[in-house]
């Protein structure tokens, strides 16, 4: 960890700070460790847990809360009763109002933040993408057809339209025909009423690499992660139905020669590990402008952003997912980089995106 006087955590006249957070177990248990709450409070920061499943007023009547820090579910959040608090504490700062949080629930407006961006970032975009929601459409044959229609080529990437952190959410694959977008479609469309759209992503060749980008106001940090393996275009051309994103690790595709490898791995576990080690770092000024400019467009001060580089153009990045208040705690020396950016929410830094109490706290 940095030496404690090179980070910007310095305790102004022995000021102390309450910050209350909101958040279910486990994500207090993957956040608040020890260390945190420790190094938080030598630079003035107390951390306060708060009862998410009755008013705030009722457990911390007479407590002003410089800042309250939350994920939550939305039947939590109005547990809080925020409203009532906040009737007798109009300064307290709330990281993230639910409202804004509810955009990146969307996998195509969280998208919509990344698109027509600055000309300092014309080589930053979105992959193409397109909705079916199968209520809407005349029928499976309907919906292929305009897919086929559309600018997507296989393989595609299918989502559910919407990323609000349910088991569901998460159910990713990769779609390699149209016998496997038929698949999907019948799959999704035998949930009946629970059934939602779906989100068919165009599939880009990365070299396996995703660069997340971690922000907390203004301190950025970006770090290399293993992703999907690149599909040679010939390969592609072979590959049949669909796979789950959580069965790519044992999937194996045979080469001209016989022989087979895995794409998961892209080959085995040493070369993936050496493609990610090798991989350039985007540019600086690049990863914190892009940071800025959602910043600004989200109203959010913590989220992360999964950035790939198109391996046919090594200038050009698309970024594929936007999250609200990622695992910090993954990050090497998290304990400075949050403990920094409370200081500044706190301190009413203007680099801050903060939102008052101005009616803005609203029920889900």
């Amino acid at each position: 960890m940095p030496q404690e006087q090179a980070s910007q955590s310095q305790t102004h006249d022995d000021e102390r700070y309450i910050i209350g957070y909101a958040m279910e177990p486990k994500k207090i248990q993957n956040l608040l460790r020890p260390s945190l709450i420790e190094h938080a409070r030598k630079h003035g920061i107390d951390l306060i847990p708060i009862d998410i499943n009755k008013p705030l007023i009722q457990h911390h009547p007479n407590l002003h809360f410089h800042c309250i820090v939350q994920k939550l579910q939305p039947k939590h959040w109005n547990n809080l009763n925020l409203h009532q608090y906040m009737s007798k504490h109009a300064t307290t700062t709330i990281i993230d109002p639910p409202h804004l949080v509810r955009n990146l629930q969307n996998r195509v407006s969280m998208l919509d933040f990344a698109t027509n961006l600055p000309l300092s970032l014309q080589n930053v975009g979105v992959p193409y993408q397109v909705v079916i929601d199968i209520h809407k459409t005349s029928g499976g044959n309907d919906v292929e057809g305009m897919v086929m229609d559309s600018n997507l080529r296989f393989p595609v990437i299918a989502k559910p339209l919407y990323a609000d952190g349910t088991m569901k959410s998460h159910e990713l694959c990769l779609v390699f025909d149209r016998e496997g977008l038929r698949e999907t479609l019948n799959k999704n469309a035998a949930g009946g009423t629970t059934t939602t759209p779906v989100v068919l992503q165009e599939f880009v060749n990365h070299g396996g690499v995703v660069f997340k980008v971690y922000v907390a106001g203004e301190h950025v940090r970006c770090v290399k992660r293993r992703s999907l393996p690149d599909i040679p275009e010939e390969k592609a051309k072979t590959l049949k139905g669909t796979l789950k994103f959580s069965q790519i690790s044992n999937f194996t595709v045979q080469d001209d020669n016989g022989a087979k490898s895995n794409p998961g791995h892209n080959g085995d576990g040493a070369n993936h590990l050496s493609n990610i080690e090798s991989a350039e770092m985007p540019e600086e000024s690049l990863i914190k402008e892009l940071a800025r400019a959602l910043r600004e467009r989200t109203g959010l001060n913590m989220f992360n952003v999964d950035v790939i580089r198109d391996v046919k153009d090594c200038t050009r990045y698309l970024v594929i997912d936007i999250n609200y208040f990622p695992g910090y705690a993954k990050l090497p020396s998290y304990e400075p980089f949050i403990t920094d950016f409370l200081l500044d929410c706190v301190r009413n830094k203007p680099a801050v995106v903060c939102e008052k109490n101005q009616g803005m706290i609203m029920n889900e």
